[in-house]
């Protein structure tokens, strides 16, 4: 697919989440099979203000590309120019996140505050699409609450603006993280959008994925948290839309080395110690599931070289072979 003059060449995306979607994460998802990766959401006041951890945030390496970076903000004259940063510094797209449920982004009328006035969105897509040479995007949602949902009027005012594709969190912005997604709006905004439109919601298995393309006909869809400690969804899903046949989940050696990998990345990418010590929020992903895995995350989130890490996870998977063994 393409979204503006950008070629994708797998329609299945890494969603924009904080405190995830880092340099590392993004490279791991992309060499999994992931067309598309999206940095972490970066406040526009900051990039203007060139604050670094937000700069820091809009790093890339070539091996990720595409990459989007994802901005928000309320004010148009500061996301425009915030915008105008991100092309300058390599985003192959430049994204408006218009679905943020939190209540620090909302009260400042940036995020999914948007939704309630489906104009003002619009305006603020159109007069950043018309600022920069790289396609603009948007994500959101399907409306406000269950008593106001608005994404077939948004569709209908993004199709009057540049904006190249747009991505629908298929729940409220009163949900927030919680309930089903409802997917049952995306063949209706399909019916009526003139651009590509991305599923993101409840995409938590290959087989989430090849629903969601037969039942709604989406064109690409974006995967948030089933990718977290899991990023051979993407692997697995490229497998089943090519060849129907679903593969069997990684080996217990495979998450190790894929967490190692991701490690040292982490560190190569963000120093030693910062490296190792935000990488422990990732254990529990990466483990879940395995015999035993509690006690060993609690043994290797205290470590503090990666060498001991290495160490403990090898021997871990000797350990679960045995067991297998004697099961």
């Amino acid at each position: 697919m393409k979204i503006g003059n950008i070629n994708i060449e797998r329609p299945l995306f890494l969603a924009p989440m904080e405190g995830v979607t880092d340099l590392p994460f993004r490279v791991i998802c992309k060499r999994m099979g992931a067309g598309l990766v999206y940095t972490e959401f970066i406040a526009s006041e900051a990039l203007i203000r060139n604050v670094k951890r937000s700069l820091d945030k809009m790093s890339m390496l070539d091996e990720e590309r595409p990459v989007s970076v994802q901005i928000f903000g309320d004010k148009i004259d500061s996301m425009i120019e915030s915008a105008k940063i991100c092309e300058d510094t390599g985003a192959d797209i430049v994204d408006i996140n218009f679905g943020c449920w939190v209540k620090k982004v909302v009260n400042n009328n940036a995020g999914a505050a948007f939704l309630k006035e489906p104009e003002r969105l619009a305006d603020m897509a159109e007069k950043v699409a018309q600022s920069i040479n790289v396609p603009l995007t948007v994500k959101t949602r399907i409306g406000w609450d269950k008593n106001s949902i608005k994404i077939l009027k948004v569709t209908e005012l993004l199709n009057d603006t540049k904006v190249a594709a747009f991505a629908v969190h298929c729940r409220t912005r009163e949900q927030g993280m919680m309930g089903d997604a409802d997917w049952s709006w995306l063949p209706r905004v399909k019916e009526i959008a003139k651009m590509p439109v991305i599923l993101n919601g409840d995409i938590l298995t290959p087989k989430d994925v090849k629903r969601a393309f037969e039942e709604t006909g989406c064109d690409a869809v974006m995967v948030a948290r089933g990718a977290i400690g899991n990023p051979f969804i993407f692997k697995n899903s490229v497998k089943l839309l090519d060849t129907g046949i679903l593969q069997e989940e990684p080996t217990a050696e495979e998450r190790i080395e894929t967490c190692l990998e991701h490690l040292r990345l982490t560190i190569e990418y963000k120093g030693f110690p910062r490296g190792l010590h935000e990488f422990r929020k990732h254990y529990s992903g990466y483990l879940k599931g395995l015999y035993n895995n509690s006690t060993v995350r609690q043994q290797v989130v205290v470590m503090e070289s990666y060498e001991e890490v290495e160490l403990r996870l090898k021997e871990y998977v000797e350990e679960l072979t045995q067991e297998l063994q004697l099961a």
